[in-house]
């Protein structure tokens, strides 16, 4: 798929929704740089800031982490004017991080133009994460309801067995997700005030991901 403008994009979604399923989706069908959170801080795992804050169980300081963004984006040339597209993945997750990231891309002509939440029902959410198991070194998922394993227990590429998470139980799962519920509502008025906020809702990631595209392609294609 084709653009005929910059999409600057950023998928909110609670934890379990599928943000990452999306995201892989959308590659598929359009080249557009992802610039993944995760991937930053283990980039930067030797930063002194960022050691001592995992070291201690801390968050990493807003500023910090909107830093990183920047000198990727920077970095890859894609804050050269307001030509480029890219999209974010796991960043900014709250008011604060939302409200320093714009200042930032607002002075380089880049701001984001595509805030997508999606909405899967958190009941949802939680059916899956039970029936959620994982291959630990390769990070391949499998769901016993709907992509289980060739062979129960095992991974379909190297046979080796799959595990639980441990936080891959309703109750520890709950708590990341009341945790989203308070952080997420200030984070969406603030896109929603700037016209850039937009919802897709749906159980699964098929159901979700046509609607997805049609958004994109009828407000940037």
């Amino acid at each position: 798929m084709s653009l005929s403008r910059p999409l600057r994009l950023l998928l909110l979604g609670a934890p379990g929704s599928g943000k990452g399923t999306q995201t892989s989706k959308l590659l598929k069908e359009m080249s557009l740089p992802t610039l993944s959170s995760g991937d930053l801080l283990r980039q930067h795992g030797d930063d002194p800031k960022i050691k001592q804050a995992i070291a201690r169980g801390e968050l990493i300081p807003d500023d910090v982490m909107t830093g990183m963004v920047i000198g990727d984006l920077a970095r890859r040339q894609l804050l050269a004017g307001a030509g480029k597209s890219w999209l974010l993945d796991g960043f900014p997750r709250t008011l604060n991080q939302a409200v320093l990231l714009d200042k930032e891309l607002s002075s380089h002509d880049s701001k984001l133009n595509c805030v997508v939440e999606l909405n899967v029902p958190q009941s949802v959410i939680l059916e899956r994460i039970e029936n959620r198991w994982v291959h630990i070194p390769s990070g391949r998922i499998y769901n016993l309801q709907y992509n289980p394993p060739k062979v129960a227990g095992q991974d379909d590429v190297t046979g080796e067995p799959l595990s639980k998470r441990p936080d891959d139980n309703v109750e520890v799962f709950q708590r990341r997700l009341d945790k989203y519920n308070e952080l997420i509502e200030p984070l969406k008025q603030f896109y929603a005030k700037q016209g850039v906020l937009h919802t897709v809702d749906g159980e699964t990631s098929d159901i979700i991901f046509p609607k997805l595209l049609k958004l994109i392609r009828d407000n940037f294609s």
